[in-house]
């Protein structure tokens, strides 16, 4: 091995830290979860989870050390979860809570937000960025501190998007990229190619950091402290960071440079990204949770996403207690179809008030005509029988989950003939893939073989910073095998859909 690429990977649950080799094969790898810190919003006394940056810190220096002891390390790469930033003052210490993007400070903050930085109409035909709910869209995690946390964002120096935050401990230095500032932001002018109005209505621009650089360039070298720190030499280069779900893109735009195609990267966020030459929006799209994004190498990425692994997290998580097992529950096709046929049963989203393709839904399932809240079932106030049937439950969650996907996928611009690439872990999925191909009939389904695409995407900006070789002239290295989904016939799929569709307007 010539050199060694460690990549610091952070996701909303686990992190990891992984090492590479110059062949993009992935060496080693370490993964740990952080519990919250908790805190009391100043405003409401309710409690709001905050990232444990120290503990976090710690971690990753323990891990590259131990790297660098085992491997010749010659750079470091950063991707992270989005809507996340870090406030750094003069001396370059953390001067306010960095808090989870899902805490939801309220309607009235929410509407103090709009007026004050314009319409969500406004706002998304001129950022491209739609109306999450909580603070998915960063500007108003910037506008919570702000407000609620007035003393310690009034000493904010910088403000850091989360993957250059972590470079910024490495090198000293800041910066930003656009795969971070552009992906529903609020801050990112998408056409412009610049900070949007909101910067300015939030009276926030001298607190940007000045110094653009791209997201698969040099941000700098470890500093003589944090080299000795970590036991590595003050030559290596770090990256300057990557949003998570354009990294997991990117080694797709290295092997697709002419097919026209969609990934649907599966997770705590299902995101349906289809790479664009223009940022253009149809006026239909305004409303939707529908936006673009700019990838690693500067191309707008249509994007439509919703929570689809947190919708399993929760009723799974309901389902072993209602059984009082730890096991997962297991379908197949046949109570599937029988569900399609007696269309009595409907799981319907968000999980997330107002994070995916149906925001006005209202979270809970439907069972022969009687609606089960989802706040009721966790209560244990009222529980459907769905949920003690482990086939017909999890058969029924998958058709939710293929409902969504498929809104997601066509609001990105899915046509007749756009393959469409599953990656990540839906794609063991064996039902919601038949299920989606079975709805999807004029689209070849592909589940790839790319194991920790985003991890994989982020250690490709290293190298492309350590060689100057493009995406593409990495390809070769790339092997990314596509396993078709076999068409079946499921008969009364379509009728089911207009089913559900109709229960998520109620």
């Amino acid at each position: 091995m010539d050199y060694a690429i460690a990549v610091i990977d952070i996701g909303m649950t686990n992190k990891k830290v992984a090492v590479y080799d110059e062949h993009l094969l992935q060496i080693d790898a370490a993964y740990k979860e952080f519990a919250p810190v908790l805190l009391n919003d100043p405003e409401t006394g309710q409690e709001m989870k905050v990232h444990d940056l120290q503990s976090m810190e710690s971690w990753f220096t323990e891990q590259l050390r131990t790297y660098a002891e085992k491997y010749p390390i010659r750079a470091i790469s950063v991707t992270t979860h989005g809507a996340t930033f870090v406030c750094v003052d003069r001396n370059g210490a953390v001067c306010a809570p960095c808090i989870f993007y899902t805490y939801d400070p309220g309607k009235q903050f929410q509407d103090d937000f709009y007026a004050r930085c314009g319409s969500k109409e406004e706002l998304q035909r001129r950022t491209f960025t739609p109306p999450f709910s909580a603070m998915l869209n960063l500007a108003k995690g910037i506008r919570f501190l702000q407000v609620r946390f007035h003393e310690a964002f009034s000493r904010t120096a910088v403000i850091l998007g989360f993957p250059q935050y972590w470079g910024f401990r490495l090198t000293g230095r800041t910066a930003y990229e656009t795969t971070y500032e552009a992906c529903h932001t609020y801050l990112w002018d998408m056409n412009g190619n610049t900070w949007s109005s909101v910067v300015d209505r939030l009276g926030i621009r001298s607190k940007m950091p000045r110094n653009f650089n791209p997201t698969c360039g040099v941000l700098g070298t470890l500093t003589p402290e944090t080299a000795a720190k970590l036991g590595l030499n003050t030559s290596v280069i770090v990256t300057t960071g990557i949003h998570d779900s354009n990294a997991s893109l990117l080694p797709y735009l290295a092997e697709n440079t002419t097919e026209d195609f969609i990934l649907n990267s599966t997770g705590t966020w299902c995101v349906c990204m289809h790479p664009k030459e223009q940022a253009e929006f149809d006026e239909e799209d305004i409303g939707k949770i529908v936006f673009f994004n700019r990838s690693a190498v500067d191309k707008p990425v249509k994007t439509a996403v919703f929570p689809g692994g947190m919708e399993i997290d929760t009723y799974v998580k309901l389902y072993q207690r209602e059984c009082g097992t730890d096991g997962f529950p297991a379908s197949d096709s046949d109570a599937a179809q029988s569900l399609i046929t007696e269309r009595n049963v409907f799981i319907v989203p968000e999980v997330v008030p107002g994070s995916g393709q149906f925001p006005e839904s209202k979270p809970g399932i439907f069972e022969n005509g009687r609606f089960y809240p989802l706040e009721a079932i966790q209560k244990g106030v009222s529980v459907p029988e769905i949920l003690s049937d482990r086939k017909r439950f999890f058969a029924a969650l998958d058709l939710s989950l293929i409902i969504q996907t498929e809104t997601a996928l066509r609001r990105t611009g899915l046509k007749k003939g756009i393959s469409v690439f599953i990656e990540g872990g839906f794609r063991r999925n064996r039902l919601y893939t038949l299920l989606l191909s079975a709805l999807l009939k004029e689209n070849e389904i592909y589940l790839t073989n790319m194991k920790e695409a985003t991890a994989a995407g982020c250690a490709m900006t290293a190298l492309m910073a350590l060689t100057g070789k493009t995406h593409t002239e990495l390809a070769p290295l790339l092997t990314i095998e596509k396993e078709s989904v076999p068409k079946t016939d499921i008969s009364g799929l379509a009728e089911y859909k207009a089913v559900w569709i109709e229960h998520t307007q109620e």
